[in-house]
């Protein structure tokens, strides 16, 4: 089931890419991308959250009634006043309830850097992205060959975007060092480990532990899934994490403001900073 949930995921991919290379050709896309907005870049701390805009979830199900580009829009715009360092929107359709509108929306609302987060498996997905407003993209390592990983990278970073390098596990963190766009030393290019288990689609938080010694050194560590509350944020920061990237728990959230400001104090207290 892991490698099946993720190739469905990618299988759409490609079906929405050749879908949208029929209606504009990659020169066109660039065109598009050479006139949008200059990307934004991270502005970071010592522990910091990327906050995520996402109406429905494979695992979760339904997290929001609104799952319309306005309802992305509020959301986003509560994460960028309460201080994230950047959002994540998902523009994936048929799993999570995403699309380039919901993309576009919030880039045009807020300041505050956006991501794509998608399962993009082509550089015209990345041009897309940044024809569409995005100042980062998520790429997937398990998704991709080396040489495909390393193409995305590069195109994101040639058009000025940061890149979230994501892995699940020790043998994906190891592609990831493997690939010399990602060890370029690049402060743009950040790396994330998803602690759900794809075999069942749970979360395993042992795993934030278990594989912090993986990770490429001297680049921004994410950690992925299992952080909800202050303490989750606490414990991650403590095991050397930068960033959390967090989805569910702030879109269930009745005050997401307020979560977020407490999961940001509780990962800079352990850091040993003033909140």
């Amino acid at each position: 089931m892991a490698e099946g949930f993720l190739e469905t995921m990618a299988e759409g991919s490609r079906r929405r890419l050749a879908k949208a290379l029929a209606v504009r050709t990659i020169d066109d896309m660039r065109s598009m991308a050479k006139d949008a907005p200059p990307a934004r870049r991270i502005v970071r701390s010592e522990f910091d959250v990327i906050a995520e805009v996402k109406h429905v979830s494979p695992a979760e199900g339904a997290l929001s009634d609104d799952t319309s580009p306005e309802a992305s829009v509020a959301q986003a715009t509560t994460y960028a006043g309460t201080g994230a360092a950047a959002i994540s929107v998902l523009t994936e359709p048929d799993r999570f309830g995403g699309s380039l509108a919901h993309l576009r929306a919030v880039r045009t609302a807020v300041a505050t850097p956006v991501m794509r987060k998608d399962f993009l498996i082509d550089a015209y997905q990345i041009i897309e992205a940044r024809a569409h407003g995005a100042d980062g993209v998520l790429v997937i390592a398990r998704i991709l060959t080396p040489s495909g990983m390393q193409t995305l990278i590069e195109t994101a970073r040639d058009l000025g975007m940061f890149v979230l390098v994501e892995g699940f596990d020790g043998e994906d963190l190891e592609s990831i060092a493997a690939c010399p766009a990602v060890t370029g030393g690049d402060d743009g290019v950040l790396v994330g480990l998803n602690c759900r288990d794809l075999s069942t689609l749970q979360i395993d938080p042992s795993r934030f532990e278990t594989l912090a010694y993986a990770f490429p050194k001297g680049l921004a560590r994410v950690a992925e899934s299992g952080v909800h509350v202050p303490a989750d944020a606490g414990r991650v920061a403590s095991l050397g994490y930068d960033v959390a990237l967090v989805g569910t728990s702030l879109m269930r959230s009745d005050d997401p403001a307020a979560l977020l400001n407490d999961l940001l104090i509780a990962g800079r207290q352990a850091k040993g900073l003033e909140a």
